[in-house]
Parts: C-alpha cells; sequence; structure tokens
C-alpha cells in the first residue's frame, strides 16, 4: 500500500516540486491549496496522467474548521497518513518593521505559524502510535530566514520561520516515543514566485552574488532535501535542520 503525504501550498514553487518528486516515489498525495486553482489542477491532471494517486483540496491553513475538512477527506479517500509537509507561507511587501502594522503581522503568522501548528496537530492525531497510528514523518519548511533576520525587507515573515524552528525542535523531542519524527528544511534564496508577492521579482538575481555558490537555488532542490527527511534513509533523524541555501 502505498503511504500517504499531505503536502500544503502544494500548487506552485517548492510544494509543486515536492508533489512531482513524492509521487515519483510512490506516494499518494493530498495536494493542499488556497489561491492558485489554475496551477493546482494542472499539477493534479499531470499526476493522474502519470498513473500517480492524487487529490486536491482547496483550504486555508489557518482556518481551523478548514483543515478539520481536509483532514476528513483524506481521512475517506486513503484511510492513513503517514507524512505531513508542512509548506504553505506567506510573505508580504518588502518593509522596515516600523512601516509595518498589526494586520500584516496577523496575516502572516495566521498562515506561517497557526497554519503550521493546525496541520501538524491533526496529523499528530492520525500518526501516532499513542493513538493507533503507525508513525511518520513531519518536515516544516523553515526559511535561512530565521537565521537572518529579514532586516529592511520582512522581520515579520523570518520571525514566523524561528517559530516554525522552536516548533519543530519542540515537535520532535515531544514525539520521538510515538513514532513521529520532525525535521526541517531551510531554502535560501530560491527561485519561487514568493518573491514577486514581496514587491521584487528579481531579489534571487540581485542577491545570488553573496550566496558562495554565486547562483539561486531551485525548488527541485529543496524538495530533494524533503523527500530524504520523509524516507526510511532518515529513519534515526529527528529534530534536525537541512540547509538549503548554496552556504549563505
Amino acid at each position: 500500500m502505498s503511504k500517504v503525504l499531505l503536502i500544503t501550498g502544494a500548487s506552485r514553487g517548492i510544494g509543486a516540486e515536492t508533489a512531482r518528486l513524492a509521487a515519483a516515489h510512490g506516494y499518494a498525495l493530498c495536494l493542499n491549496y488556497l489561491h492558485s486553482e489554475e496551477a493546482a489542477n494542472e499539477l493534479l491532471d499531470s499526476l493522474l496522467a502519470g498513473g500517480h494517486r492524487a487529490i486536491l483540496f482547496q483550504a486555508s491553513v489557518g482556518v481551523e474548521s478548514e483543515v478539520e475538512a481536509m483532514y476528513r477527506a483524506i481521512d475517506d479517500e486513503f484511510g492513513r497518513l503517514d507524512g505531513l509537509v508542512n509548506n504553505a507561507g506567506i510573505l508580504e511587501q518588502q518593509s522596515d518593521l516600523v512601516d509595518m502594522d498589526p494586520e500584516r503581522w496577523r496575516r502572516v503568522l495566521e498562515i506561517n505559524v497557526i497554519g503550521s501548528f493546525l496541520c501538524a496537530r491533526e496529523a499528530i492525531k492520525r500518526m501516532s502510535t499513542k493513538t493507533g497510528g503507525q508513525g511518520g514523518a513531519i518536515v516544516n519548511l523553515s526559511s535561512r530566514a530565521a537565521d537572518l533576520g529579514g532586516p529592511h525587507e520582512y522581520v515579520d515573515y523570518a520571525a514566523s520561520k524561528g517559530a516554525i524552528d522552536a516548533m519543530t525542535i519542540g515537535l520532535a523531542k515531544e514525539l520521538g516515543d510515538q513514532g513521529i519524527r520532525v525535521n526541517a528544511v531551510k531554502p535560501g534564496l530560491i527561485y519561487t514566485d514568493i518573491h514577486a508577492a514581496s514587491g521584487e521579482a528579481g531579489r534571487v538575481d540581485r542577491l545570488k552574488s553573496g550566496v558562495p555558490m554565486q547562483r539561486g537555488g531551485l525548488p527541485v532542490e529543496v524538495a530533494e532535501a524533503i523527500l530524504w527527511l520523509l524516507s526510511d534513509a532518515s529513519a534515526y533523524t529527528t529534530g534536525s535542520f537541512i540547509d538549503v541555501s548554496g552556504g549563505r
């Protein structure tokens, strides 16, 4: 029987590449998206055409009722869950903190932090050996911004990813005896659409000279790290972080 994986924010970028790679490794997939319906449907169609098993579910990860409905759909379709990739996240316009407002902070924290908590909570209920589950793996998407701070651009986003780092460590310790491993991947400058959301689509090219490898990364390079952390090859790895940042 195929292992079942939920990927949040799966319609584009790192999420979509993770979905393609996971399908190639034999996972059955629940692909979560919120706004990018056309891209999500194109991804689903391509996976189904390739003979893979996948479903699509539109939900805001920051809304408890929508997250719970998504997990019920997984229960109904697959009857099990083996992994979660907490990938959904948002980035707002570049700004100094002094010019930000609380509504912006609430939006960022709702999706990036509360959304990850909600999705992890529901995954734990299904995967924990203490509640009859078979164990599993959670991979959180953090960011090198958590270490670099995001000054003059998005300190709030960086702070939200710092919260994800703490969550990863805490949950790894909390769930170590329940068959669930919890790790995180910390992308650096990666060519995705998220930079356009911050107001600078060419940000990676502007900053890549400061990367020791002198280039931006590709979403599939992040996906490879995610898949390793989900796999049995990392069976003794929990509470750990993989920087996919070219050394930056």
